[in-house]
């Protein structure tokens, strides 16, 4: 487990501070190490807390740049088919020069060659991100499949003191002076009826979950306008088991059992 978070603002020089208290207060999730990225030009504010699994040194330590300086990643989670991955990528580019073995290494690179939409569909794990790209200046945000790892945002502030927020946890976002808690009355009658928070909503106004499966990009006009852009769905847990339910397997039952084994034993292996 690790912790992001970040911020975009037009007065970002004011609040150059702020990203540290944002850290601190989801240093729990990550304190093997701490890092912060910060765009003068851009006003994007980028934080990390990392917990150290796969690649305990330096060279895994985040925020990270990709080779080419284009893309800038704050990234919580885990890939577990990174390295195959990273043998594709090889092959498409054989002059990549991997500093490391972290799979955020692996992600970043993917993104920088594949594209947003293309990693998310390939890469097999628990995640959610936060991505700078510095040529088109846009922020992505990304969540895994089915919401294992949590990913709030929003606008908060008034006129040139909006500011977009995200992070891992709502306790990072409340560390910002723009952060408004306001309570969303609306939701209380859904934590009542479900014990719970539903997606997409929080207990905050104007603060939201990212859903599972899902990436949203903030464009230069989202930025300028302070508006949220739709919901980008890259998988669907009802669409799957709707395709599951109208195209069953043909094979003998023996085979369905063996297949089911061998599925349970990669995932179990890659976890």
């Amino acid at each position: 487990m690790c912790g992001i978070c970040g911020f975009y603002s037009k007065n970002s020089l004011t609040f150059n501070n702020v990203i540290q208290k944002m850290n601190s207060a989801i240093s729990h999730r990550g304190p093997d190490s701490t890092g912060v990225w910060q765009d003068n030009t851009s006003g994007i504010i980028f934080g990390h807390q990392r917990l150290s699994i796969i690649d305990l040194s330096d060279a895994g330590n985040q925020p990270m740049m990709s080779n080419s300086g284009r893309f800038v990643l704050t990234y919580n989670g885990e890939i577990y088919n990174h390295l195959e991955i990273r043998s594709e990528l090889q092959k498409i580019d054989s002059k990549i020069k991997w500093k490391g073995n972290s799979d955020t290494e692996t992600l970043i690179e993917a993104i920088e060659i594949w594209g947003i939409e293309k990693t998310l569909q390939k890469i097999i794990g628990m995640f959610s991100f936060g991505i700078w790209d510095k040529k088109n200046r846009d922020l992505t945000l990304a969540r895994d499949r089915v919401g294992e790892k949590p990913l709030y945002y929003g606008w908060q502030g008034n006129g040139d003191n909006k500011v977009f927020l995200f992070g891992s946890e709502l306790k990072a976002l409340k560390q910002h002076p723009e952060f408004k808690g306001e309570i969303n009355r609306n939701v209380i009658a859904l934590h009542l009826r479900n014990n719970s928070i539903p997606d997409p909503y929080s207990i905050y106004k104007d603060i939201y979950k990212l859903l599972p499966g899902h990436y949203l990009q903030l464009k230069a006009h989202h930025l300028k306008n302070s508006s949220l852009p739709e919901h980008k769905i890259y998988w669907s847990l009802t669409e799957t088991a709707l395709n599951g339910i109208n195209n069953r397997f043909k094979t003998s039952k023996e085979e369905i059992q063996r297949d089911l084994e061998n599925n349970l034993q990669l995932s179990i292996e890659q976890q």
